[in-house]
């Protein structure tokens, strides 16, 4: 049995994921909280699997006291947040600090909102409830804000990418990304990311990742050039394709319906790797629930690409990878 705290100062919202938890087989609502004072004593006294976190409280934020909590006692954390661009930068923070994934409230009708996401909410609970849960240390994005600045004079105008990498992610991806980018010097082939994120989030999420890494990251606009020491973010609601024109690569939006449930979709962005871009492709697998991406990562692989998944035990979730 998966036992779920909720904390939420919304007694509607409270109800409403009690009345979707307690309904799914093999959940259960152990307490609710209404702010964070409480759910300290909570999770003390009934020692949840999992918990509910809205982001906006009284006496104390969510993002603070999911802060404290992992410092103190590391859990997994789904986040409540509003789909909004305020509310993608919190939201991304406590991605940051460690939270697992996060459910989008409604800005009206709570109750019907919520009800259509049930599925959904209880999905990523039940993977949250297994998720590998560790605290993430933000002093290594303040130190490649400043290499970044440092090297940014370095950082050439190239006319074309001989060489291109596609990075597929999902559950845990958003600080799997940033991960692997922090690593990578301006000079790196042109980089495109398909991570499964919602069009409200997906925008600030090339933000961050631009602020905080060595490379130049945006979402992707149709037509764009993909350049070395340049990243291109699916935007949320459209898939990217990779087009090739002459020695040139572009970024392609689709407005195609879903593939393996996900706009974007990792299977559409690698599959036009595969065909357009071939052996002078890498393919990257990160942490995710599901299979999308695997079957055209094959693809990738048939045409002469080396792939790389992440392993295991880094892995919120090791299902894409997997």
């Amino acid at each position: 049995m998966i036992k779920v705290l909720i904390v939420d100062d919304s007694a509607l919202v409270r109800s409403v994921l009690s009345e979707i938890i307690d309904e799914a087989p093999g959940m259960q609502v152990i307490g609710v909280a209404a702010d964070p004072l409480i759910a300290r004593k909570k999770i003390k006294e009934l020692n949840p699997d999992v918990l509910t976190l809205d982001v906006e409280m009284p006496k104390m934020d969510g993002v603070t006291f999911l802060a404290n909590l992992m410092r103190l006692r590391p859990m997994p954390v789904v986040m409540i947040s509003s789909l909004t661009e305020s509310g993608a930068g919190v939201t991304l923070n406590a991605l940051e600090l460690g939270a697992v994934d996060f459910i989008t409230k409604p800005k009206l009708d709570v109750r019907s909102g919520l009800g259509e996401y049930a599925a959904e909410i209880v999905s990523k609970l039940r993977i949250a409830s297994k998720a590998k849960v560790q605290a993430i240390s933000t002093q290594k994005a303040a130190e490649t804000r400043a290499k970044k600045v440092a090297t940014s004079s370095a950082i050439q105008n190239y006319s074309t990418t001989e060489k291109l990498i596609a990075i597929g992610s999902s559950t845990g991806g958003t600080e799997a990304v940033k991960e692997v980018l922090l690593g990578l010097p301006p000079t790196i082939p042109g980089i495109v990311i398909s991570q499964h994120i919602p069009l409200a989030f997906s925008k600030s999420f090339a933000e961050r990742l631009n602020a905080t890494t060595a490379l130049t990251v945006c979402q992707a606009e149709s037509g764009q050039q993909i350049l070395p020491g340049h990243a291109f973010v699916a935007p949320g609601d459209k898939h990217l394709l990779v087009r090739k024109s002459g020695a040139k690569y572009f970024c392609e939006l689709s407005d195609a319906p879903p593939v393996n449930r996900h706009v974007p979709s990792v299977d559409v962005m690698f599959r036009s790797v595969a065909e357009q871009v071939g052996h002078n492709a890498i393919g990257v697998m990160l942490t995710g629930m599901g299979a999308d991406g695997a079957l055209a990562m094959k693809e990738m692989k048939d045409k002469g690409s080396p792939t790389i998944a992440q392993d295991e035990n880094t892995s919120v979730v090791w299902g894409m990878p997997g």
